[in-house]
């Protein structure tokens, strides 16, 4: 076998994990389930990855993502609407899953994508928390509409006791997840020190320890890039359109969204900086998400240097 290192794209299906290797004509699949990681990671390490690039899949990559990072293999999970783009543009229109492996890994030795974060079980667990918690405030909004329009008793009766059920559900929740922050040092230094910021409070703090794990890891260009609250081009020739944000973490920044509504009252760095942008006739929601970006910025800065709020803010 040559020793050159290889590019591998891994389709994730329910039950089967398919591998492909970029030129080679190397492909073979494995049962989804933990018992056959071990065989599927001796067979990696037998093939002297580069890179491994998997999609994500609504969390069916999760375990075998895990069981990868913990041998140090070297993978990566990057966004589905990438994959479909990139196969489009070679000219792939058929899927199979052996097809997709395949795209999986040429994607990965054209693009190479950078190795990013993998959340540990700690961090899973922690994840699987606050997503539950937020589908459970969505539900709780639902029920109360519902029960504005009820037009009987008897179902406003059921919908009012629903209410209450999902109401003490959210208190158990909360519960466990300021234990969990509360038992790890990491996080609740973090915690601390997003809550000592003016405009961020328990739940924006929680969003970002959960779902931004990258966060004092990165600079401020890459930090807001991945929140999906940096501008991006779309200019063309002479044509010269507007910035616009898209991408990132959608729950992420529609949480620092309602921060940043708190944060403009009361915050003084952030309030400046937004009649600021008024003041220089900024559309409304443009000066919001600049402030976003600044209070993002701001916060990766505290993490990164383990500073309190008045001295990380002077060096944003």
């Amino acid at each position: 076998m040559s020793k050159k290192k290889t590019f591998i794209g891994i389709d994730v299906s329910k039950a089967v994990l398919e591998v492909a290797v970029h030129q080679r004509h190397t492909h073979f699949a494995v049962a989804n389930k933990e018992s056959a990681f071990p065989e599927l990671v001796a067979e990696l390490i037998a093939l002297r990855p580069k890179l491994i690039v998997l999609e994500a899949t609504g969390g069916l990559e999760i375990p075998v993502v895990s069981a990868l990072f913990a041998a140090g293999l070297p993978v990566v999970v990057v966004n589905p609407r990438q994959i479909r783009d990139f196969a489009k543009a070679t000219g792939q229109l058929a899927k199979t899953d052996r097809l997709d492996a395949t795209i999986l890994a040429y994607f990965a030795a054209a693009i190479q994508p950078e190795l990013r974060h993998v959340k540990n079980a700690a961090e899973l667990e922690l994840d699987a928390l606050v997503t539950r918690r937020r589908q459970l405030v969505e539900m709780l909004a639902a029920e109360k509409t519902r029960l504005s329009s009820t037009a009987t008793a008897t179902m406003r009766t059921e919908v009012g006791e629903h209410i209450e059920w999902l109401k003490q559900r959210l208190d158990d929740i909360d519960e466990q997840v300021r234990k969990r922050i509360t038992d790890s040092s990491v996080w609740r230094v973090k915690d601390d020190l997003l809550r000592s910021v003016p405009g961020i409070g328990p739940v924006t703090a929680l969003a970002l320890v959960a779902d931004v794990p990258e966060l004092g890891q990165l600079n401020r260009h890459q930090v807001a890039k991945l929140v999906g609250v940096a501008p991006l081009n779309r200019d063309s020739g002479n044509l010269r359109g507007q910035r616009h944000i898209f991408g990132g973490r959608q729950a992420v920044r529609n949480t620092l969204y309602m921060a940043i509504q708190s944060a403009v009252r009361h915050n003084p760095v952030i309030k400046e900086f937004y009649q600021r942008l008024l003041a220089s006739h900024k559309p409304k929601k443009v000066a919001l998400v600049a402030c976003m970006r600044k209070l993002l910025t701001i916060v990766n800065v505290m993490i990164k240097t383990n500073t309190t709020w008045r001295l990380a803010q002077k060096s944003a």
